[in-house]
């Protein structure tokens, strides 16, 4: 068997194994996704990606052109943004296709927030977003 045949069957595992996933621990080894290409590759719904070292999952099933890449086509592409168990990532907006869920946490405003709700987009401690977001330092 050939390297580049062994390697083949080496990059159908991984993406096999990626596919199965969750958000959460896709962000911990976004190394074995590949890099997202402008050049007519074929996209499904729930692939992804790598961009801009940014990790993204396609929203719609498309053919990939130069101008449709992840960070300049939020109709086809969303960053994911759950953050690792561990670390507590600054606030973002997200949009509507991928908001924080349910006890996620921020830092925002020099403090730290948990989601008391899924679907998330609102900013925390902004004016009537008191029963989305709790300060929890």
């Amino acid at each position: 068997m050939s390297y580049l045949s062994s390697a083949q069957k080496l990059r159908v595992a991984i993406n096999g194994a990626g596919a199965m996933l969750t958000d959460e621990q896709a962000l911990t080894v976004p190394i074995i996704f590949p890099a997202w290409h402008g050049d007519s590759i074929s996209y499904a719904v729930g692939d992804r990606v790598m961009y801009g070292e940014v990790l993204y999952k396609c929203l719609q099933a498309h053919t990939s052109q130069t101008a449709w890449n992840p960070a300049d086509a939020p109709s086809l592409w969303t960053k994911v943004l759950i953050p690792t168990p561990s670390e507590i990532p600054e606030w973002e907006q997200p949009s509507s296709t991928n908001p924080y869920a349910k006890g996620d946490k921020v830092r925002h405003n020099g403090k730290i927030w948990i989601s008391t709700v899924d679907n998330n987009i609102w900013e925390p401690g902004a004016v009537g977003t008191e029963a989305l977001w709790s300060a929890i330092s």
